[in-house]
């Protein structure tokens, strides 16, 4: 997927690198993309790297470690046979325990017992809009990467028949994670600054792992920390950071502009090869996972 993504940005704007951002997950599957094209002779297609809240090094999962086990990956991967997906509700119910008084008890208590309405929350109701993920994909991430740790090690890994290695990546990278995230613990997201060749920053922002990312950049409302070295254990790239009030976006888009080039034009897509599928935002934004009528999405032939 990640490689017509790059095939179709290039057909539209006739651009052969990209500045790419992966997410959480997205930021995992980044990496091995970026692995990827190294390893077949297009790194150059990726001009740089951003990694938000992303585990590269599964060493220690932090409490995602509870759900990691032999037993416990089997007994999912019966479960996800019989529909052929991981439901994205399931995902979303694991990640909640994590976190059970603030994001299960609490409503439990204020809405159900005490019957009253719960805060309108733009954050909370974007962490709610979960996805399904295909089972094959699903419990080759949890093997490869959470029970066996194979991503940091050379050829660990191998994708479409072509070993993947972290280290052979000497594109730029940017890692941001966040203080109180319980998904990817910035411990452990730290681990992935040794596994590149190139130039690496690593900042730090306050908060959790959504509010803490999804952070406007023009209102100070978490701040984030920067130090230029990068000594072997977190807790002292911490001790010797420097605190900023403002929110970590300032921090990378001044870093970013090293390579994204020159602004240009918005590009408008014509005739026949590009034609528009359907009115922005999209059917993906209105389809909802408890009410699958909701909306039907048509996907472009290059990104099936």
């Amino acid at each position: 997927m990640p490689i017509a993504a790059l095939d179709a940005i290039e057909r539209v704007t006739r651009q052969k690198k990209v500045n790419a951002i992966g997410y959480c997950m997205g930021g995992t599957l980044l990496a091995c993309t970026a692995a990827y094209l190294h390893a077949k002779g297009e790194g150059d297609r990726i001009a740089s790297n951003t990694y938000m809240a992303s585990l590269l090094d599964f060493s220690n999962p932090g409490d995602m470690g509870v759900f990691i086990d032999e037993e416990q990956i089997q007994a999912l991967e019966k479960q996800m046979v019989e529909h052929g997906y991981l439901d994205g509700c399931a995902m979303s119910n694991s990640f909640n325990m994590l976190r059970a008084n603030d994001l299960v008890w609490s409503y439990v208590v204020n809405n159900y017992l005490k019957g009253t309405s719960p805060v309108p929350f733009d954050v909370l109701f974007w962490n709610s809009d979960s996805t399904n993920l295909p089972a094959r994909m699903h419990s080759f991430y949890l093997r490869n990467m959470y029970l066996h740790n194979r991503l940091r090690e050379p050829s660990g890994i191998s994708l479409n028949k072509v070993p993947i290695d972290l280290s052979r990546i000497t594109n730029p990278v940017y890692f941001i994670s966040t203080r109180e995230d319980h998904i990817a613990i910035w411990q452990s997201t730290y681990k992935g600054i040794r596994l590149h060749s190139g130039p690496v920053r690593f900042v730090l922002g306050a908060s959790g792992h959504v509010a803490g990312i999804v952070n406007p950049p023009f209102k100070i409302k978490y701040g984030h920390w920067t130090n230029e070295d990068l000594p072997e254990s977190a807790e002292e790239w911490l001790n010797h950071a420097e605190f900023h009030e403002t929110s970590w976006w300032l921090d990378w888009i001044r870093w970013s502009k090293a390579y994204a080039g020159k602004k240009v034009a918005a590009r408008k897509l014509t005739g026949k090869k590009f034609k528009n599928l359907e009115d922005a935002p999209g059917c993906y934004v209105t389809k909802r996972l408890d009410r699958p009528e909701s909306g039907v999405c048509y996907l472009p032939n290059a990104l099936l």
